[in-house]
């Protein structure tokens, strides 16, 4: 049974994936740091327009010239992520006020106004570390997390998708391909973070050869100094090489773990189930290859993200209706019943 804000939360989620491409926008037009304080501006609440705001802006940021189309990229990205966070208030706002319904969550929308807390401060971190990758990339995963937590409490709202004693054999591969989805968007948050995206731009092999030369130390040290402006990325060929040759390797370990779990899928009478997820990963791995071949066009890398996010929200769908089902015991007779429970 539906149960009181299930359209709130799936409002949340709608407005989860605006805010998860935007940010993917705002990464590629390379306009993360289109203003260089946080929250505001310039020190301003928008982005300054007038002479004397432009004048004023130019005088607190001498080494940062306005460039108005990156900091409006990046001030509405700020502005959905603050509508963003707000929602999340109210779903948790709502959770405690309906806490001791039988069946509704108050954990999950309480721990989803935590990431979002935590969200914020990554995103001001982004911009006063100046781009940092190990924070950007962090920030990147947030986000999804946060994506794929709206989608959990939508499900377990919705009162839809009994858990199937019948699916169980299914958790440890459904398991397995999620964690091996999130490995592999954290390649890409660290391809993006070092704009590594076109380190290599021929297929399938990368520089005319099966194994190039790459410095793996290089490309995945996490320990990078804070202090320089990552803007552009601070990494040289053979670094940048080995980050978007290993974001290779896992796009193969993805779309054959993942086709495996479509194939057990379809064979479980997950049909629809199975041919949406089959859908959504050649997309993905489509727009993948039209990104190197293309040389990264803005409107392919942007879908890149979007159909990746698509692709982790059809995976927690799959674990979600794979999960166990719950024993609850019935208080008046005493006695334990299986019931079937959304989560």
């Amino acid at each position: 049974m539906r149960k009181p804000g299930f359209v709130f939360a799936l409002a949340a989620l709608a407005l989860g994936l605006v805010v998860v491409i935007l940010g993917a926008y705002t990464r590629l037009v390379h306009a993360g740091l289109g203003c260089p304080d946080w929250p505001g501006c310039y020190g301003f609440l928008s982005v300054p327009r007038s002479d004397t705001a432009l004048e004023l802006a130019q005088l607190r940021f001498p080494e940062a010239p306005v460039e108005s189309f990156k900091a409006w990229a990046e001030m509405i990205h700020r502005y959905a992520a603050g509508l963003l966070g707000l929602t999340i208030l109210g779903l948790a706002l709502l959770a405690l006020k309906q806490r001791g319904r039988d069946g509704y969550p108050l954990k999950l929308p309480l721990g989803l106004l935590a990431l979002v807390i935590c969200q914020a401060l990554f995103g001001m971190w982004t911009v006063t570390l100046k781009l940092w990758p190990q924070v950007v990339t962090a920030h990147l995963l947030g986000g999804f997390a946060t994506l794929s937590l709206l989608f959990l409490l939508s499900l377990r709202l919705s009162g839809r998708f009994p858990a199937d004693v019948g699916l169980t054999a299914l958790r440890p591969l459904a398991r397995a391909t999620l964690l091996v989805v999130i490995c592999q968007i954290a390649l890409g948050g660290w391809v993006s973070s070092n704009y590594a995206a076109v380190a290599c731009v021929d297929l399938p092999t990368c520089h005319g050869e099966w194994w190039p030369d790459m410095d793996f130390a290089a490309g995945f040290n996490i320990f990078q100094e804070i202090g320089p402006n990552y803007l552009g990325g601070m990494l040289y060929g053979e670094g940048r090489t080995a980050i978007h040759f290993t974001h290779r390797m896992g796009a193969v370990v993805t779309l054959l773990i993942t086709l495996l779990l479509a194939w057990r899928l379809y064979r479980a009478g997950l049909t629809a189930t199975a041919a949406g997820l089959t859908l959504v990963l050649l997309t993905q791995v489509g727009l993948g290859i039209t990104n190197v071949l293309a040389h990264l066009p803005l409107a392919v890398a942007v879908a890149h993200n979007a159909v990746g996010a698509l692709l982790l929200l059809s995976l927690v769908l799959v674990n979600y209706r794979v999960r166990p089902a719950s024993i609850k015991v019935n208080r008046r007779s005493s006695a334990a019943v299986g019931h079937w429970t959304p989560g």
